[in-house]
């Protein structure tokens, strides 16, 4: 036997639907957030640490066909057991790792950031239930 769910009431304005009005309060909170200058902070130390960090690696990545390409003596000279080459590709893998690790480490201002900005709708919310506005 199936169970029945209920939904609760919801004191959405007559004329209005509920998803209408959440939509609106959403927008709303989202104006404010865009608003504050956390949020703006929070996109300028991302923006300053993704664009850097997606170039380098792209440029990276494509040095080592274009090497192979433009350079295959150079590309082809020994190192112990290995070419060159082979080398470069190896070392892919640890320049990616680092990239993620460097990556971690930045994320912890982006939350930072973010909690800042939890912060502020939090005492914005609550503000909002005394009366305030």
């Amino acid at each position: 036997m199936a169970q029945e769910t209920t939904k609760p009431a919801t004191s959405a304005k007559p004329g209005t639907s509920a998803s209408s009005t959440n939509i609106a309060s959403d927008d709303s909170v989202w104006d404010h957030v865009a608003s504050m200058d956390e949020f703006k902070l929070l996109l300028l130390a991302k923006k300053e640490f993704i664009v850097p960090a997606t170039i380098f690696f792209v440029v990276y990545y494509f040095l080592l066909p274009i090497s192979v390409g433009y350079f295959p003596g150079f590309m082809d000279k020994r190192i112990g057991p290995v070419n060159l080459a082979y080398l470069f590709a190896l070392s892919q893998f640890f320049v990616a790792w680092a990239v993620a690790f460097l990556y971690v480490k930045a994320a912890r201002t982006f939350d930072d950031f973010g909690s800042r900005i939890m912060d502020h709708l939090d005492k914005r919310e609550a503000d909002r239930l005394k009366g305030g506005n």
